[in-house]
């Protein structure tokens, strides 16, 4: 073969190895990295712990962050992430915790990021409550500040009901589950559904809902980071059973709301919400009538303040569903002071 050819056909097997390889790493086609099952791949800014223990006849292993305080005040901070969080996703508060003082510890809830994904589970607030008293057991803690997000805020008020001795304050930030979308007319969608709408979720479908949910409308570069996290694992080899497990895990959020349960809260609740926060798990299949009547979360949250005993409102009128991320200097400010805490 001529040299001008076979330098045309090495770069041709080239091209063609790069595309293969890319295909590997990125089977949707829809850019940006590939990570595994467990969220192999993507660096958390401390290191990960794991805790492995038996439920439901296999062994499971939860990945934890358990960073300490820079000055120790004594104090342990327990944060729960939401369904489309993850431990590392509270970077921000954790830094802010720890410069003031608190141990924090993050868990990675079983069936999320770098925790397992069973194949089968009975999954339930319950469940994953117990599985977090275990953790906390492990870890040597006593009374802690327990901080839960979206559906980490509905995980927090279950351990705050099943565990209330365990808790010196209960902070809930945009915790979903504040209305019974059920009983407010939400078609129910089996799992398999669930999964179907689950398989091949891609970072434009991610952004997208992001923006117009979590953010009120608002993107900016630093929320490109998780939304490319939870997307690399859709593109991952494990994707699958990525779905699978957020198909389970959309089952118990639908079917388990906290709402009924508010007024037998017995620790200091401190309730944080963006009001510009629309969140309503399987509106989108809602009829447009119903549709309308989700998601309102200033009234949601007057509401659950009303019912819990002894709550604090904190409403930020221009935030949506992550405040904490949305306007950390003010969230923060805000959270030191629920918790009477001198400001910093």
């Amino acid at each position: 073969m001529p040299v001008r050819f076979r330098h045309i056909a090495t770069a041709l097997c080239g091209a063609i190895l790069s595309v293969a390889q890319a295909h590997a790493a990125d089977p949707t086609g829809n850019g940006g990295p590939a990570y595994g099952p467990e969220l192999q791949g993507f660096d958390y800014p401390w290191p990960v712990g794991q805790f492995t223990f038996p439920s439901q006849r296999q062994t499971l292993t939860m990945a934890y962050l358990d960073v300490p305080a820079t000055h120790p005040n004594g104090q342990v901070a327990v944060l729960l992430h939401g369904k489309n969080f993850c431990a590392a996703t509270w970077e921000e508060t954790i830094r802010f915790l720890t410069a003031h003082g608190y141990r924090v510890i993050a868990p990675d809830q079983i069936g999320f990021c770098k925790s397992s994904k069973p194949q089968a589970y009975q999954f339930s607030f319950q469940q994953l409550a117990r599985n977090t008293h275990d953790l906390l057991v492990h870890l040597g803690t006593s009374k802690v500040v327990m901080i839960g997000h979206s559906t980490g805020g509905m995980l927090a008020i279950r351990y705050a009901l099943m565990y209330p001795q365990d808790l010196a304050h209960l902070v809930l930030v945009d915790p979903i589950g504040l209305e019974d979308w059920q009983q407010k007319g939400v078609p129910y969608r089996t799992v398999d559904e669930w999964y179907a709408s689950e398989r091949g979720k891609t970072a434009v479908q991610i952004r997208a809902y992001e923006k117009r949910v979590y953010y009120a409308n608002e993107w900016r570069p630093d929320y490109e980071k998780w939304a490319q996290m939870l997307a690399g694992m859709y593109r991952g080899e494990g994707r699958d059973r990525v779905a699978w497990n957020s198909a389970l895990l959309y089952d118990m959020i639908f079917t388990q709301p906290v709402v009924h349960n508010l007024h037998d809260l017995e620790v200091p609740t401190l309730l944080m919400i963006g009001d510009k926060d629309i969140t309503a798990i399987g509106s989108d299949t809602a009829p447009p009538a119903i549709r309308a009547t989700l998601g309102h979360y200033p009234q949601l949250g007057r509401t659950a303040a009303a019912a819990i005993p002894g709550a604090k409102l904190v409403e930020f009128p221009q935030l949506g569903h992550s405040p904490q991320m949305q306007d950390p200097a003010a969230f923060h400010a805000a959270l030191l002071e629920g918790l009477g805490e001198p400001a910093p």
